[in-house]
Order: structure tokens, then C-alpha cells, then sequence
């Protein structure tokens, strides 16, 4: 995840605020590259993994899965309908894994 805080980092900064296309989706590309990075990293430890890590990663990766996309449809018809303030799509990301540190204590049974 170092490109990715780099980039970031470096757009805080104002590294980037001249950019023009194509260069500008050439920069979102980059940005995504390590998150595609690291979603594949964790699918592979859960192929990697024995049949009990498997499952109970797999299992923490759906709930935390549901749990962000369930909190970003609420804040999303929140800024439809109640005028709530405007969060960019890719706080999913960080949401998810959120979701995912937060739930994975609860989470110890490979059980439905």
C-alpha cells in the first residue's frame, strides 16, 4: 500500500492540481492499482489458508462487505433525501476494511 499513501500524500500536497487528461485518469488509475492489489493479496490467503482460516476470512470478508455497502447506500439516500453532506466513492474502501477490523472480533465460529 506504499504507492497508494504516496500518491495520496503527494495529492495532498498539491502535487497534482495542474494535472489534465488523460493524465488525470492516468493518476485514478494508479491510485486503484494498489487497492486491486490488496483485495487480490486477501483472496489469496484465503486460497493460501487452511479450511478454518479459510472460512472464517471469507465469512468476515462477506459480512464486512455487506455491513460497508449497507452503511454507504444509507449515507448515499441520505444526500438524496436528507440533504446530507457529499462523501466520495471510494470512502467504500476504507469503509469496508473498517467494517472488516470491526466485525472480525465478533467473528470466531466458521458457523452460518
Amino acid at each position: 500500500m506504499s504507492g497508494y499513501v504516496s500518491i495520496n500524500l503527494a495529492a495532498m500536497a498539491g502535487a497534482f492540481d495542474d494535472i489534465q487528461q488523460p493524465g488525470a485518469w492516468a493518476l485514478a488509475l494508479a491510485v486503484a492499482a494498489p487497492v486491486a492489489g490488496q483485495i487480490w493479496a486477501t483472496l489469496a490467503l484465503i486460497r493460501d489458508s487452511d479450511e478454518f482460516v479459510r472460512s472464517l476470512t471469507a465469512k468476515r470478508f462477506i459480512i464486512g462487505s455487506g455491513v460497508a455497502m449497507a452503511l454507504f447506500c444509507a449515507w448515499g439516500f441520505g444526500e438524496s433525501y436528507a440533504d446530507a453532506p457529499h462523501v466520495p466513492g471510494w470512502m467504500i474502501y476504507p469503509l469496508f476494511w473498517l467494517a472488516f477490523g470491526v466485525i472480525s472480533p465478533f467473528v470466531r465460529t466458521t458457523r452460518p
